[in-house]
């Protein structure tokens, strides 16, 4: 996500430039947007994290890449990766006050952002959000709101639970045709235009990970950690059985053809 979200970023005229562990000769045409950590955090003012877990966000925050601390220009952090709202409000006591958090998390997967029509769902203070709103309009599409910091993250996490719950839903029917007959093409078109409509479902040929089976390195995965996310966030007493079922049917999917 970070790869095309950047490409965006500079194709809007922004000085834009990244960091990844990876190699740079990994990034193709944006190998040459692509930084040395040192000559990364010495320039920086705004820092968009794209990474993939609380454990990476926590390397680029305070520990191995230790941008809070190193990085003398900083002025904004901007969370985009999906996350428990729980560990993302927690932040705020451990940034220093003059620098600003904002909540982006977005959707819409690769696609979304190679296109450049990311919906973010934002959270944090009203004047910080309308200072970086052309940002997410150089990246983005739909934009949403939510609240103070933190308020885009639970709604994110919320969102994802839904996607998480059509992801499960649709490979199972897919799954159910192929043993009755039904051509996979036809109930695509049919639940496209139905009651059974779905994101997942409607950009069935578009998204990339659709067909993927379980693995903890790819999307899928990812969509288990989401839902995790979102049951560390549930309300005290909430009934999780049915998260919780979604999650399972998540971890067993295996790869379609």
């Amino acid at each position: 996500m970070g790869g095309p979200m950047l490409a965006a970023l500079r194709s809007a005229g922004f000085d834009a430039f990244g960091y990844d562990v990876r190699a740079s000769s990994e990034f193709g045409d944006l190998a040459p947007q692509m930084r040395a950590l040192d000559t990364f955090r010495k320039d920086l003012q705004i820092l968009i994290t794209v990474v993939r877990d609380i454990t990476q966000t926590d390397d680029v925050l305070f520990g191995m890449q230790n941008l809070i601390n190193t990085a003398p220009k900083l002025q904004t952090v901007i969370i985009s990766s999906t996350l428990s709202p729980k560990y993302v409000r927690a932040l705020r006591d451990r940034v220093p006050t003059h620098i600003t958090l904002i909540d982006a998390p977005m959707s819409g997967a690769a696609i979304a952002a190679k296109e450049a029509r990311l919906s973010f769902m934002l959270g944090g203070d009203t004047e910080a959000l309308a200072h970086h709103q052309p940002l997410f309009d150089a990246m983005g599409a739909h934009f949403h709101p939510m609240g103070d910091y933190g308020a885009g993250m639970q709604a994110k996490v919320l969102n994802n639970l839904l996607a998480a719950s059509n992801t499960a839903m649709t490979r199972l029917v897919l799954d159910w045709a192929d043993q009755a007959g039904i051509d996979e093409e036809a109930l695509l078109s049919l639940i496209h235009t139905s009651s059974g409509q779905n994101w997942l479902a409607s950009g069935f040929n578009n998204i990339e990970f659709a067909r993927d089976g379980w693995d903890q390195d790819n999307t899928i995965g990812i969509l288990t950690k989401d839902v995790a996310s979102a049951l560390d966030a549930a309300p005290m007493g909430a009934d999780t059985t049915l998260p919780e079922t979604v999650r399972k049917a998540i971890f067993a999917l295996k790869p379609r053809p």
